[in-house]
């Protein structure tokens, strides 16, 4: 064996002779500490690794700090870990809930203890910072599933036990920290030291976990007002322990039953008993004026099923559903407004024809008649085909697309005719008690498969664009969410299984030279927790069916 390996820093395009077997924190040190922040991770060959990795091969190294996402997972799993263990230390007979992300921090509940008071929790987070200033390992261990799970269930947690021995992969990683062991999906810091700002704080009935802003870690995320985004957590929640589905362990083992027809079933029957709710609240304000419905959203969280969904609904309710897709007013490409780096900005406002949108709208509602535009997403070109569309008396107009709720689009319109809805994939299924799935994952799997299905975009396209899409929606549209009149969770318990046919072969066109390849590698490791389910299970309505196909509806 070879006493020195060399290895290339991406992040100061060094070449360091190290030797066979080093670290990725001693190729760090050996490369000149090249980042403004201590690292997080490091990508190996485009591969995300935890610094305690150590190589025996040349390799391509790119060190992650906490600035960059993939760097903040890093951190917010090694918070969390620590959280686990204080919880544990301080409420041993409590069961910790990991659940999800909200008011900029994450949602988190102690079971079987009673409400957490603010005494209890300022408890958990003296004994936080106690682990985080003794600096103490985290120590990777890898072992055979069979292995992994009894030593989870020996501790009482099944959640975990259950995932591995359901998930089909012959070894588990996991990590120990002074004595408590606990499974993250990816990677870690070497230690607890390497988390620096932190606060816990009562929400609710539990509490939220807060973390630094990416763009200043020296400064906590601002507490975001979100009581109703939260409302609807809470019911898909409800609903998930309703049917003892609370984590992948869950679905697994009822799709292996053969469970999967009633639970898709369920799920779809509440999303249509929501919608219907919905559209009985626009069809009751029609009496006061209301004669829009303006559906606003993040990317692929689908609002035009939604949309057509509930044209349905209001037709039960004797309103006549006619439909307005703001993605038919954006500009023709080449006069789609630039963002900071010269490319295009598609998630501006700005990229939509305003003027024209608004004249229309004026038009429609003063009794007049409009001919509709069309957009073609491939060649990039706004046309019109001769549909033309006038308002009956009993009209709903029914406008989708990411900045419907934005004042900026509707600021001629009298507030008193319009009903504001707002859809997301609120992810409620977990892969454990202690490991939530982003909605923003969701979403990306949603689009990368109607991307590459239906517009022709390559899957590398897509991964490298989904940053400044996240950055459009927190300027465009987040802000706005809690301005709506109703809020619909798109997200559904059997999703990630129903995708993970069609993701994983597109997912798997990235190569490994591609710089996207650790988002593509990242997201078929996290399909594979999921045992699938075939495809002809799904309802024709299926709002699933706008990103994989074969449904009822036209789009």
């Amino acid at each position: 064996m070879r006493e020195f390996i060399t290895v290339y820093c991406k992040n100061n395009a060094g070449s360091y002779d190290v030797p066979t077997g080093s670290s990725l924190l001693e190729i760090y040190k050996a490369a000149g500490s090249p980042l403004a922040y201590r690292p997080m991770n490091a990508l190996v060959n485009n591969k995300v690794e935890g610094l305690n990795y150590r190589c025996w091969q040349p390799k391509d190294i790119e060190f992650v700090d906490y600035t960059n996402l993939s760097g903040m997972r890093t951190y917010v799993r090694s918070l969390c870990h620590i959280f686990a263990k204080a919880a544990a230390d301080i409420l041993p007979e409590a069961t910790l809930y990991l659940e999800h992300a909200v008011s900029r921090g994450y949602y988190c509940v102690l079971g079987g203890c009673g409400r957490i008071d603010r005494v209890a929790t300022g408890k958990i987070k003296g004994r936080m910072q106690e682990i985080i200033d003794a600096d103490v390992p985290f120590r990777p261990k890898t072992v055979r599933t069979p292995q992994a799970a009894a030593l989870f269930r020996e501790r009482g947690l099944e959640d975990k036990a259950r995932l591995m021995e359901t998930a089909g992969m012959n070894y588990t990683s996991f990590y120990e920290l002074d004595g408590y062991v606990n499974f993250f999906y990816g990677c870690l810091t070497p230690s607890s030291g390497y988390v620096h700002l932190f606060d816990l704080e009562p929400y609710f009935d539990g509490i939220l976990l807060r973390i630094p802003q990416r763009n200043d870690p020296s400064k906590l995320e601002p507490v975001v007002k979100q009581d109703k985004m939260f409302d609807v957590y809470k019911e898909s929640l409800t609903l998930k322990r309703t049917l003892g589905l609370s984590n992948a362990g869950d679905l697994n083992k009822a799709v292996a039953e053969g469970y999967a027809s009633q639970i898709i079933l369920v799920a779809e029957a509440m999303q249509e008993k929501q919608i219907a709710a919905i559209a009985e609240q626009i069809a009751a304000r029609r009496k006061d004026g209301v004669r829009i419905a303006l559906i606003s959203g993040p990317s692929s969280s689908g609002k035009t099923t939604f949309a057509k969904r509930l044209g349905i609904q209001l037709i039960t309710n004797l309103c006549y559903p006619q439909g307005i897709s703001l993605d038919d007013y954006f500009l023709n490409r080449r006069d789609t407004p630039l963002d900071e780096h010269g490319e295009y900005d598609f998630e501006s406002i700005h990229a939509l024809d305003l003027k024209q949108f608004n004249d229309d709208m004026r038009s429609l509602l003063d009794g007049g008649e409009i001919e509709l535009p069309s957009y073609d997403f491939i060649s990039g070109t706004r046309s019109y085909k001769g549909d033309r569309l006038k308002l009956r008396d009993n009209s709903v107009l029914v406008i989708e697309g990411i900045h419907a709720l934005n004042p900026e689009l509707t600021a001629y319109i009298d507030e008193a005719r319009k009903y504001r809805v707002y859809v997301s994939a609120l992810t409620c299924i977990s892969l454990d008690n202690h490991n939530w799935i982003p909605t923003t994952d969701n979403r990306l799997l949603r689009r990368i498969i109607r991307d590459s299905r239906s517009r022709g975009y390559p899957v590398r396209e897509t991964i490298s664009r989904w940053p400044s899409v996240r950055k459009g929606e927190d300027k465009w549209i987040f802000p706005y969410q809690e301005n709506a009149d109703a809020m619909f969770n798109s997200a559904m318990l059997y999703e990630f299984a129903a995708l993970r046919r069609f993701a994983e072969p597109v997912l798997g066109q990235v190569k490994e030279s591609d710089r996207e390849y650790a988002e593509a590698y990242r997201l078929m490791r996290f399909l594979g927790y999921f045992n699938p389910i075939p495809e002809s299970m799904l309802p024709g309505t299926s709002l699933l069916r706008e990103f994989l196909g074969g449904g009822d509806f036209h789009y």
